[in-house]
């Protein structure tokens, strides 16, 4: 019962607030944790194991703290304590609102303000180049986003709270953002960030592909769960293409192709079939399915908690 409050307050919280501004946020704190450990060990010889050892230690500091704080609220008898942090810390590991939110702004810049506002924003959210991207681009970017931290942002977290409360998490989500930091094929992190990718790629196998199934169960296309599954091999990384096919069905769309990341050309394979021209109302569609993914997942999880 305290698990399944935890999981709706907290999922509440993320779809009134968003990240907040202003005060501190968990995942800054990750951040600043991870920048702080590569720049001590994220030189000379061996890096591929400085690399490991650098992600066990942020992995296992966070693992240590929660099990530390669960521990110490329970000795001390104060398990409203822990109660009431860990619907503050799930609040955190999700992204809900903020990723709709970000991916709203990026299309009415590009409507109101234009190409180059478009590219700024998009910027925010995205890894790769976007100063040459054109409108189209900008479109196919934010989607992509949507859909693949529909998975990281959102299911993955809630999916290892219910399983594994709190510290299932917690857990998983300093292990995407070691992945997000250091886990990219540069010159710098080829080696160093390869075990953290490896090891986001283990922990969002399941939620990845759960969250396709989910965006086609919304929208009533899970007739195309083949071609999904299929076409959701056609990318570079393990799992982000399944949520990106799922949407590229869903919308009779085509996703992917070539892009700049970190300054190198990277030809990603194309997702989907229909190279149509993406409209601006469509950002509105893609919220939807962000929000109806989130729910259903959000219900059927509590429905869960509370019949164990």
């Amino acid at each position: 019962m305290e698990l399944m409050i935890v999981l709706l307050v907290g999922y509440v919280l993320d779809l009134i607030f968003g990240d907040p501004r202003g005060i501190p946020h968990l995942i800054v704190g990750f951040g600043n944790l991870i920048s702080w450990s590569e720049k001590k060990w994220n030189n000379g010889n061996k890096q591929f194991l400085k690399g490991m050892g650098c992600t066990l230690f942020c992995v296992g500091l966070v693992w240590g703290a929660s099990l530390l704080l669960s521990f110490v609220c329970t000795y001390f008898e104060i398990k409203v304590v822990y109660f009431i942090i860990s619907i503050i810390l799930l609040y955190y590991c999700l992204a809900n609102k903020t990723l709709v939110t970000e991916g709203k702004s990026v299309f009415n810049a590009l409507k109101k303000d234009g190409i180059e506002a478009g590219r700024k924003r998009l910027s925010w959210i995205v890894g790769r180049d976007t100063s040459k991207l054109t409108a189209q681009q900008i479109r196919k970017a934010t989607f992509e986003t949507m859909s693949e931290n529909l998975s990281d942002g959102v299911i993955a977290p809630l999916f290892y709270f219910i399983f594994f409360g709190i510290t299932g998490a917690l857990v998983y989500k300093m292990i995407n953002t070691l992945d997000s930091m250091i886990g990219y094929k540069s010159e710098r992190y080829e080696q160093f960030g390869k075990f953290s990718a490896k090891l986001d790629d283990v922990a969002n196998y399941i939620p990845s592909r759960l969250t396709a199934v989910l965006m086609l169960l919304v929208t009533g296309k899970l007739k195309g769960l083949s071609v999904v599954f299929t076409q959701g091999k056609n990318h570079s990384s393990p799992n982000a293409g399944y949520p990106e096919a799922a949407l590229a069905y869903i919308l009779s769309c085509q996703f992917g192709g070539p892009n700049v990341y970190h300054g190198q050309l990277v030809y990603k394979p194309f997702i989907g079939e229909n190279d149509r021209k993406l409209e601006h109302h469509e950002i509105q569609f893609v919220a939807a399915i962000n929000y109806r993914v989130a729910f259903i997942f959000v219900f059927f999880g509590a429905l869960y908690l509370f019949s164990i």
